[in-house]
């Protein structure tokens, strides 16, 4: 028997990509201070002009799932995370973006096999989104340790898997039997018609 776990050490290797939204920066720069102090404590170089860390910034959170799942298909990455605040407004519009971003972002990592972080708070106030990035605790921190936890594990799980000649035929990569049919039309491939 295998067992797979992430591990937090041996994190200078890893390369990430951070996909941040600008709408509502007040929330995401912290959520982005607190996911770089998490990984730079585990040994990652944060520095934007360095090597193991790239950042994207894209105008609000319903633009991160397409930004993600290019950085993801370029197979420079260990890991995604995604930044973004959705706070609740007087309309429905908040339902309509926080439910699309997160079946992108899932999407994204379910299409490409790269771990992408859903980094998005999702709030009814100004305040909790505030108190969720910084002010009793900061999420990104959090993110940022589900990357590395995540960005580890997949390299094991890949690494098995070619040692063992996986993948195993019996699994398909994407169990359409099993997913709503909401998510199936998510990651289904754009038609050819």
């Amino acid at each position: 028997m295998t067992i797979f776990e992430g591990s937090f050490s041996q994190a200078e290797s890893l390369r990430f990509a951070l996909v941040i939204a600008r709408f509502n920066d007040l929330i995401t720069n912290k959520l982005v201070e607190g996911c770089q102090d998490c990984l730079k404590r585990h040994g990652v170089d944060v520095n934007p002009q360095g090597t193991q860390v790239d950042y994207a910034w894209v105008p609000g959170c319903f633009e991160l799932p397409l930004v993600a799942r290019q950085l993801a298909i370029t197979n420079r990455y260990d890991a995604i995370i995604c930044l973004g605040a959705v706070i609740r407004g007087q309309t429905p519009h908040f339902d309509y973006v926080a439910s699309e971003v997160s079946k992108g972002i899932a999407a994204t990592g379910f299409q490409t096999g790269v771990p992408v972080i859903f980094g998005v708070i999702t709030a009814d106030t100004m305040q909790q989104a505030l108190e969720r990035a910084g002010i009793k605790s900061n999420h990104g921190w959090g993110y940022g340790m589900d990357a590395l936890e995540m960005a580890s594990l997949m390299r094991q799980v890949k690494s098995a898997s070619t040692a063992n000649h996986y993948p195993n035929p019996a699994i398909e990569p994407t169990n359409h039997h099993t997913l709503s049919a909401s998510f199936q039309e998510a990651v289904a491939e754009p038609s050819s018609e």
